[in-house]
Parts: structure tokens; sequence; C-alpha cells
């Protein structure tokens, strides 16, 4: 069969959909990527994947929407896939109109995450989140099968009506990549000149104010003025896509006031070597689907500091794999960080539970074999990996 899989930024493509290509061409299907063009991209085509390229926007620029979906659409005309897989939220409408208008045989689509579930305030928040809800109650009248990765937005989707059979599928990493290793730990320490004795503050994220870079800003600034041997490791970049306030200004303040507490790694290949060598995750963000760092991070045995919101709740069992704090709370965030700043043993049993449970939960086999199960259940599709009765 034909799949096209398509997201809207080829970061998305290579963290997210990548090894689903991989399984997929493995069963002997044809697999074609699609998403906006990026430096990223590179590396898929050079394991021999196809790529179309589209001009996604990440805003609600209706000229750029429109661009965008022509050229989706001639794409889908062009190669008449039998499967249209598509994923993220403005993408996903797209993909699904035009793959319905092109009359493609199966449309599937995989939530990441609802953006009317998103916090905001103001007429114009309540007219996008309003808009986001309308076009994807509609889009699942023409999904044929339906996911989530994350058990809520399943329950969501039911509830709401969006479809009457959304599947959870979850996310997944590989645990022989991401695990913890103290050997590693201090020789990449030793590599990058930081003190072993050091605390180790990790966050890998988009470089974008939902994340919650300003209250992690302060919240670490209250503790590092009184422990001198905490630092925090900035891990991530601003996609060209990405709209909204630009932290610039805070990070360079924040440098200046910190200095070497504070470390900007830009967008890194060595996730697994970084996070090897923290000792706390964090990611006080305000919205997410289900956030594969903290996998990343569980499955690396740390201590995870998350939000209690949708995806990292279902992820982080608080007072047993780290702490869940509300959104938005600078003083509890403080509170948190400093609490397993000072409780070494903590940090450490919270982090092999945390690697437990994401071994039973969230590694990228059992993902896949959830997707591949799903994609099993279309006439013609082969999967030679189903255990058959």
């Amino acid at each position: 069969m034909k799949i096209l899989e398509i997201a809207h930024v080829d970061f998305a493509l290579y963290q997210f959909l990548l090894p689903l290509m991989r399984r997929l061409r493995s069963c002997h299907h044809q697999v074609i990527g699609v998403c906006a063009e990026g430096r990223l991209l590179e590396k898929v085509r050079q394991e021999g994947f196809q790529i179309r390229t589209v001009p996604f926007v990440r805003s609600f620029s209706i000229i750029g929407q429109l661009k965008a979906f022509w050229i989706l659409y001639r794409i889908i005309k062009l190669e008449k896939p039998d499967i249209v897989h598509a994923h993220m939220s403005i993408s996903g409408v797209l993909a699904r109109i035009a793959a319905f208008l092109c009359g493609t045989p199966v449309i599937i689509y995989t939530c990441h995450g609802y953006l009317f579930n998103q916090p905001g305030k103001g007429i114009k928040s309540w007219i996008r989140r309003l808009l986001s809800f309308v076009l994807e109650w509609c889009c699942g009248k023409i999904t044929n099968f339906y996911m989530t990765v994350s058990q809520e937005e399943a329950r969501d989707a039911k509830r709401l009506g969006i479809h009457s059979n959304p599947i959870f599928i979850g996310n997944g990493r590989d645990p022989a990549k991401f695990f913890s290793d103290i050997a590693l730990k201090q020789k990449f320490r030793q590599a990058n000149k930081i003190p072993q004795n050091h605390i180790v503050f990790m966050i890998v994220s988009r470089l974008v104010q939902h994340k919650g870079y300003p209250e992690l800003i302060v919240a670490f600034s209250a503790i590092a003025e009184k422990l001198p041997e905490v630092e925090l490791w900035i891990v991530g970049e601003r996609l060209p896509s990405d709209y909204g306030l630009v932290l610039d200004k805070l990070f360079n303040k924040a440098q200046k006031k910190l200095g070497n507490q504070i470390r900007f790694w830009g967008y890194r290949q060595d996730i697994d070597q970084l996070m090897k060598a923290a000792d706390v995750f964090v990611l006080p963000s305000h919205f997410e689907g289900l956030p594969m760092s903290i996998i990343e991070a569980m499955l690396s045995g740390l201590p995870v500091i998350g939000t209690s919101i949708r995806g990292p709740r279902e992820q982080v069992q608080h007072s047993e794999t780290g702490l869940l704090i509300p959104p938005g709370s600078i003083s509890l965030l403080s509170r948190a960080m400093a609490w397993l700043a000072f409780h070494p043993e903590q940090r450490k049993k919270m982090g092999e539970n945390g690697r437990a449970r994401a071994l039973s939960m969230y590694t990228e086999a059992i993902c896949l074999d959830r997707v591949m199960n799903v994609f099993s259940q279309i006439d013609g599709f082969d999967n030679p990996f189903l255990s058959k009765p």
C-alpha cells in the first residue's frame, strides 16, 4: 500500500513519525513523508524516504492555510495514496479535508494535543479555541481511524462527539538509547568542564512561552542565589514556524545574572547523553499532548517536575516518579526544584520508579505495536509482525 505520513514541520516528522515510517516500510509498504521543508529532512532523505514538502504555517493566516491546502491537495491527487495518516492540529485538518476531497480510501488521524484545550484569555483566544473545536469535530466525521497520544484526549474525543471510537496509542522512546549510566555521566561532565557535584536541572523543548520558561527562569533564579552548585540546562531552539513572544530578552537577562549556572545547549542530536549527565528533568508547560521529552527523562532515570495538565499528569505519578505542580506557579515550581536539590535519595528513587513505569508503558516498541494493530484493521494491509491466531 502507498501511505502518506503528514506532519506540519520537519522536526515533528523526524522526531515523532520516522520510527513509524521505518516500521511501515519494513512491512513492504511505500511510505512518503509530507511536511514543511527543513534541515532535518536531509536525514530522512538519507534513509531513502521520499519527501513531499508543503509550506504549512502554524498560525490562522487564511492566505497561508489556503496555499498549504492547495499544494497538499495536489500532492494527494497526484500520489493517489491508499492511506493518508495525518498528524498535529492544523496539518491534520488540512490533510484530512484534502484526502476526503481526493477520495482517499482510508483517512487516519493521530491527535497530539487539541488546540481548543490550550489556555488563553480574551476574545481572540476564545474564537481560536471555538474554531479549532468546530474544525476538529467536522474532520472527525471523515476520519476512519482516530488515534490519540494521551488517554485524556481519547476520552475528550468520545465525550465531545469528535469520533465514536478514539484509540489511545501513547508515545514511546527506545530504552536501549535512553538509560541511566553513572560512568557516562561523569565522562560527559568532565569533557564539558561541569563539576561532578553540581545538581543539574534540565529542560528539553522548543523555546516558546507556553513551555513555561518565564516561570522557570524566575523559579530557578530563586534557588540559584542560595545554592551555587545548581545548574539549569536549556536544550532546544525556537522553530521558524513558532509564533508568539520571543524569549531572547528573558534568556539574555538570565545569562547575565546567573552566569555559568544556566547553560543554553541549542538544538542537539545527543539528548540521551545530556540526560545521562543531568539530575532532574523539569517541564513547566501550560499545554502539552504527551511529551516525548518526559518519556526520555523517565527512561533515563530522572525524576520529573511537571505540571498537572493533560499529558504530564498521565505520565508523572506525584511523589512516586516526580512532582506535579499547577501551571504558572513560580513559588511551587521553585519549592519543588529546591526539595529535589536537597533530597538526593528521593531523586534516585523517583528516577528508578520513573524508568520502571516508562518501560511498562512508554517504549517505542509498545507504541508502534499499538499503531500497527490499528493499521492491521484496514482491508489489504500487510503486517507480517502481527501474530496470527
